[in-house]
């Protein structure tokens, strides 16, 4: 039997299916200065959004922290403890698995209980948004966690950025809660391959998975891409026309192959041209457009979609973020229908 949690618990029918906390933002003494990730996106995302008078807080779902034992419906514990302390025994306080996921090497230096409060948390809070995201997204069609999108992260080890693995935890909280959940499409379309959720799927045929990135970079993880079912590797600097002609064509042919109950999409934004971490060129109207066409593809399916965000290593990505979901309404594709 599942265990109790409280992130399917009901939200109000008359908020809209985007989940954010104020929890997600990492804000302590600098240290989210030290990582290129931007990490106040996600509230610099729903400030834009209220200035479009298209969100106020009482319309929003609040997300709520993941606790352990929602975490270990896919972590072991064995990893749980090592986020907890170090693996170095003369100094069993300190943060050495943390500082070395999260690419900040001074979190190597606080006591576990600051890490603990000031990056974990957060996003264990964005972690709990992405399940509940997936939950909402049955019940209204649709959903976007403002946060999440871990997907380097798998069931015991993390890496670059991502410490719990949310798309995962999403995947299998649905398939063990909702009637009728038995079958998934991954579209992911951050600029890096998702290893993480990659090697957690590699022998679940439920779950298919489209990866569309640059070849080039982080991580390279060639046993984890044997669990794609769509592989595309990109070239330095593809720009929109290659770019959004593929998305297009292995979009739409995933959901020709495998008609899936719910569809998990991680968005990043590091494919802008630009960004330093991610290694092409597309512009922001074509993270806009490409945003529109997964929508497009699954709503004209009936297919219930939610979309978690990512990475983005820009201090504009945020805006970006903003105008695609106003487009995304103000084309229809996602709208405010109470719960079925």
């Amino acid at each position: 039997m599942p265990h109790n949690t409280h992130l399917y618990e009901e939200v109000s029918k008359t908020c809209w299916p985007i989940i954010y906390s104020p929890k997600y933002n990492i804000t302590f003494l600098g240290l989210e200065k030290l990582h290129p990730f931007d990490a106040g996106k996600w509230g610099k995302v729903i400030n834009f959004l209220k200035e479009e008078n298209f969100l106020a807080d009482v319309m929003m779902v609040e997300a709520r922290e993941a606790t352990d034992e929602d975490l270990r419906v896919v972590h072991t514990q064995r990893y749980l403890n090592r986020l907890k302390n170090c693996i170095l025994e003369s100094s069993p306080e300190w943060s050495f698995v943390v500082a070395t996921i999260t690419e900040i090497p001074p979190v190597f230096c606080l006591p576990n209980f600051v890490v603990q409060r000031h990056v974990l948390r957060p996003l264990r809070t964005q972690t709990g948004g992405t399940i509940m995201a997936g939950k909402l997204a049955i019940e209204r069609g649709w959903a976007i966690n403002i946060g999440g999108g871990f997907h380097h992260c798998s069931s015991d080890k993390g890496g670059g950025f991502c410490v719990y693995a949310d798309i995962t935890l999403s995947i299998k909280f649905l398939f063990d809660r909702v009637e009728g959940v038995s079958k998934a499409t991954i579209i992911d379309l951050d600029a890096h391959q998702g290893n993480g959720h990659e090697r957690d799927f590699m022998d679940d045929s439920r779950v298919y998975i489209v990866d569309i990135y640059n070849r080039n970079i982080y991580p390279g993880d060639g046993f984890a891409k044997r669990a794609i079912k769509r592989k595309v590797e990109l070239e330095w600097g593809t720009g929109d026309q290659d770019y959004l002609m593929k998305v297009d064509e292995h979009v739409k042919g995933a959901l020709s192959d495998h008609e899936p109950d719910v569809i998990i999409y991680n968005a990043g934004t590091d494919i802008l041209d630009g960004d330093p971490l991610g290694g092409l060129s597309v512009s922001a109207e074509g993270i806009i457009k490409r945003d529109e066409m997964v929508f497009r593809a699954a709503r004209s399916q009936n297919i219930p979609i939610f979309m978690v965000t990512s990475g983005g290593y820009q201090k504009h990505t945020a805006r970006i973020i903003a105008d695609s979901i106003l487009n995304l309404y103000n084309l229809g594709l996602i709208d405010h229908l109470e719960a079925i």
